[in-house]
């Protein structure tokens, strides 16, 4: 008896009950209090947070937050490149429109941002670019493939003169990018279900190095060479890197793939596409792609 009185005296003072003696709740936490520990995550984390409570998931819809993991121009990308007005879009809707492959300029190019850092990547598929002798069925023709994000490469069967370039105008964000070939020795099929690769017509590349060529303009130039011997498996060739300092210019980049030996003839060669992206990307992909050469 007298312990219950104690007790009920503690707990009350001057008529008021203690605050204390009430159990939080996550859902007692404020909204914006909510939201603005979710701006410092990355976007695959706010997602996973959203998924808590009702109050969570009411909190990472908040605008502040997904405008700071939009790339800067993302504007010029929605209204420019893909023809949209961003007017009453939730910067959420944005960012999840963005993290997917968009393509644009007749479906040669395509554009996503990362989902993880907002990055701005773009892709220019073989029909983009221009090819010596593409029009002569007799060295190149272009293949129809579920290996490539554009669903086709152009194919050589055999040449003796390479040359592959293409051009790119584009508002890049403030930061330093890496450009890349895709590309592959060999013709890919399916047989019984299984992946299978021709390497007939592959021959020459072990004679010369091929030239990889970047520049820009800002005048940055960047020049590579490599001996092609990925038979069967596609690998990303880096040609270089470039940085950009003011967002609000457009920034030209010019790229070729050549090996205009005459001295032999080189074939067994695919063209996917040619790939720009951060350079925090860039080292990933570089890294995966010699784990799979040292294989």
């Amino acid at each position: 008896m007298g312990a219950n009185a104690s007790s009920s005296i503690d707990s009350t003072q001057n008529g008021l009950s203690n605050p204390l003696s009430k159990s939080k709740k996550l859902e007692d936490i404020p909204e914006a209090c909510v939201a603005l520990v979710l701006s410092y995550l990355n976007p695959p984390e706010i997602c996973m947070m959203a998924r808590i409570n009702r109050a969570f998931h009411a909190a990472s819809s908040a605008d502040f937050i997904w405008e700071s993991k939009l790339p800067s121009n993302y504007k010029y990308i929605l209204e420019e490149l893909l023809g949209l007005s961003v007017t009453g879009m939730r910067k959420k809707d944005i960012f999840t429109k963005l993290s997917r492959s968009n393509s644009f300029d007749g479906g040669t190019k395509e554009i996503w941002i990362d989902r993880n850092n907002g990055g701005v990547c773009l892709a220019i598929c073989s029909k983009g670019m221009r090819i010596t002798g593409i029009d002569d069925r007799r060295y190149w023709n272009y293949i129809s493939t579920d290996e490539s994000r554009f669903q086709t490469v152009a194919y050589l069967q055999q040449m003796w003169w390479l040359e592959v370039d293409g051009d790119l105008e584009f508002q890049f964000p403030v930061g330093t990018y890496s450009l890349f070939f895709r590309l592959q020795l060999g013709r890919v099929t399916k047989r019984l279900g299984r992946r299978v690769c021709n390497s007939d017509h592959v021959h020459g590349w072990d004679i010369k190095p091929a030239q990889f060529q970047l520049t820009t303009s800002n005048d940055e130039r960047a020049i590579s060479r490599c001996y092609l011997d990925n038979v069967g498996t596609w690998i990303h060739h880096h040609v270089g890197d470039f940085v950009v300092e003011d967002p609000t210019i457009m920034t030209k980049i010019r790229f070729s793939l050549t090996q205009i030996d005459c001295t032999h003839t080189k074939g067994g060669l695919c063209v996917d596409s040619v790939l720009v992206c951060p350079i925090s990307l860039g080292k990933v992909l570089r890294s995966s792609d010699s784990l799979i050469v040292t294989k």
